[in-house]
């Protein structure tokens, strides 16, 4: 019972631990570039840059992941037809099968970021 109570506890403190320090490190940065006299156009994102809205990358990324999940069973599912454990042909071909869809998503997201 007192296991579960630390271990939640060392998850929610590093998460905390993460975005302070990503908020503190950004507070000290930008204090020092206005100490030296910056301009303060440089904290903020420009209106002229063009990007694909959030929701095509997120659809794009998705649902080639779910495909590439869908392939690697159906790989699996091959590969124990060939007399390949079958403890070890499902887990490998389907994260092996998921890191190309994620990989081929991040570069169909270049493409698409290119062309808008």
């Amino acid at each position: 019972m007192g296991g579960e109570i630390i271990v939640t506890a060392l998850i929610f403190g590093a998460i905390f631990g993460v975005f302070y320090l990503y908020f503190s490190t950004r507070n000290k940065e930008r204090l020092a570039l206005i100490e030296k006299g910056a301009d303060a156009s440089i904290f903020f994102s420009s209106k002229n840059r063009r990007s694909a809205p959030f929701w095509k990358v997120l659809i794009l990324n998705l649902s080639l992941l779910l495909i590439s999940i869908g392939v690697g069973v159906f790989l699996a599912s091959v590969l124990t037809q060939f007399g390949v454990d079958e403890e070890t042909a499902y887990p490998g071909t389907i994260f092996l099968m998921a890191g190309v869809g994620l990989f081929v998503g991040f570069n169909m997201t270049k493409k698409l970021e290119r062309e808008d």
